[in-house]
């Protein structure tokens, strides 16, 4: 069922670590769950995945228990189809490339992005 079909979608959100660091999941569902509800069924495939998971994170491995026993959609890059860059600028919008290579994912990302916020006055180590 989809939005085009007339029928509602539920977004939910899983992220882990602290307020500034922190590794987010989106699921879909045609279901909506209220907190204590979804609340309860990320307890219950937290502790099934908790001893054993192969996932980069967490977050992703409850994702991927919720979507397994509860029909839950990940939303991740595997359900990308097209990616449009767009631009202020007269002729720049187009379609940019999209390589995620056979099994959906770019095999040549090893690394994940962090985010650091660093004070001006600490930018320049080993200064005095």
């Amino acid at each position: 069922m989809s939005q085009r079909d007339g029928g509602q979608v539920w977004f939910y959100e899983l992220h882990e670590g602290d307020d500034d660091v922190y590794s987010d999941v989106l699921l879909y569902h045609d279901t909506e769950y209220d907190e204590r509800e979804l609340l309860e069924l990320v307890l219950e495939a937290r502790s099934a995945v908790l001893d054993s998971y192969r996932e980069d994170t967490l977050s992703e491995a409850i994702a991927n228990e919720l979507a397994r026993r509860h029909g839950f959609l990940v939303v991740d890059d595997t359900q990308l189809r097209v990616a449009i860059n767009v631009s202020g600028q007269e002729g720049e919008t187009a379609v940019s490339s999209i390589d995620l290579g056979p099994a959906g994912r770019d095999d040549d990302d090893d690394h994940r992005s962090i985010l650091i916020d660093i004070e001006p006055e600490e930018r320049l180590w080993g200064t005095d």
